[in-house]
């Protein structure tokens, strides 16, 4: 008997940017119910719980319990903004493998109720991770590993704060087009809500050097639900299926050996686009993630639609507009720099991705047929994850 395929068929994103008096449990636990919802679907059906941990310790047991499920698959792999890809994966082996029918994916944050210092704060732990000793006690911030990467970029391959800018520039042509994008820059204390220059990027205040501040993730709050199902339920539900293609998988760390501005994304790329029997140039959505726009630059390169070094010519005149025939149309929704980035922003490149398969982005790309979603974990230069997912439809 063939190995059962899996799809996405239900999709939530939790509507505020800021949502005092919520509780993360509460954004999950909605948008879970919406999901399924989507789906045609009940928490009764669920047989399977993919979770990240934002919650707490013994989220498998914790979340199971608090939407009143009882999972025969329970999966807690927690690898920072890139899990929801790496739980996309592995729901889709173990109901390829029978072992589940209906999987649940959820995530919620109040970051910005909670005025977290993501970028900029402290790194100290209490159990830091080997080598961190070398780099703590010297205050670099999260922000300044990306930082360095950027520096290494444009020292090594002339790329330019100009074309590092028209990232920003291109994700905020996308928001603009989304009202809840457009709304939650408003609820966040966002002035400007319209589109971007290259000037208004570069003007912006310089926060880490050369990242600017209209270069750096917005802090939100916010959370969403992806529901997975092999195809026997995928031919009862409400929407178009999206098919899990193929995925990857890789891990970067340290190293005197190792290139700054290659990620572990250039690992688990073509192992994704191999299982799925596609090339870079097939893809027509691309949702990358986007902490900075150097981590955009970085992971264009390394899922292959620019050569290394190659990326800051590749993203100049808009090239990534959703209207701009001939490229990948970069993260549609708005992504983490113009729409929401509540700390883990992983989910949200699935969800996004099966609007567009579905016909139902408001920046949606006529035809669109193939979509890659790549998370990112971690931290860009040092410690990080790797998560490629090749979606397609019918």
């Amino acid at each position: 008997m063939a190995p059962r395929r899996a799809a996405i068929a239900g999709i939530h994103e939790y509507p505020l940017r800021r949502a005092p008096g919520r509780s993360k449990m509460q954004i999950k636990a909605e948008s879970a119910a919406r999901a399924l919802e989507d789906a045609g679907l009940t928490f009764a059906d669920v047989d399977a719980l993919y979770d990240a941990g934002e919650t707490g310790a013994m989220s498998g047991i914790t979340v199971a319990e608090h939407l009143g499920i009882a999972p025969r698959v329970i999966d807690t792999t927690s690898l920072g903004g890139s899990s929801y890809e790496f739980h996309a994966a592995h729901a889709a082996r173990d109901i390829a493998a029978g072992r589940a029918n209906v999987a649940l994916l959820t995530y919620g944050s109040t970051a910005k109720s909670e005025a977290r210092a993501i970028g900029t704060g402290a790194r100290s732990t209490p159990d830091p991770a080997p080598g961190m000793n070398m780099e703590i006690p010297y205050g670099l911030p999260l922000i300044g590993n990306y930082a360095l990467v950027a520096q290494r970029h444009m020292h090594e391959y002339g790329t330019t704060p100009a074309q590092l800018a028209e990232i920003a520039v291109t994700t905020r042509a996308h928001a603009v087009r989304n009202p809840e994008a457009v709304a939650g820059l408003r609820d966040i204390g966002i002035k400007n809500v319209g589109e971007l220059t290259v000037d208004d990027v570069l003007g912006s205040r310089m926060v880490a050097d050369p990242l600017h501040l209209l270069e750096c993730c917005l802090v939100s709050d916010g959370g969403g639900a992806v529901v997975i199902v092999g195809d026997d339920v995928a031919a009862g539900i409400r929407k178009p299926p999206v098919w899990i293609l193929g995925s990857g998988e890789a891990v970067g760390y340290p190293g005197n050996t190792r290139d700054l501005t290659t990620s572990a994304g250039a690992r688990s790329a073509p192992l994704a686009y191999g299982e799925a029997g596609v090339r870079p140039e097939d893809i027509d959505i691309a949702m990358i993630y986007d902490s900075f726009t150097i981590t955009v630059l970085t992971l264009l390169e390394d899922l292959g639609f620019a050569k290394k070094g190659e990326g800051g010519s590749y993203v100049e005149g808009g090239r990534l507009r959703w209207d701009h025939p001939g490229a990948p149309a970069l993260n549609t929704d708005g992504g983490g720099l113009s729409s929401n980035h509540p700390g883990m922003r992983g989910i949200f490149l699935l969800i996004e991705a099966a609007r567009q398969l579905r016909g139902e982005s408001t920046s949606q790309v006529d035809g669109a047929r193939l979509a890659v979603a790549h998370g990112n974990g971690g931290q860009l230069g040092t410690r990080h994850s790797a998560a490629t997912v090749i979606l397609g439809k019918d």
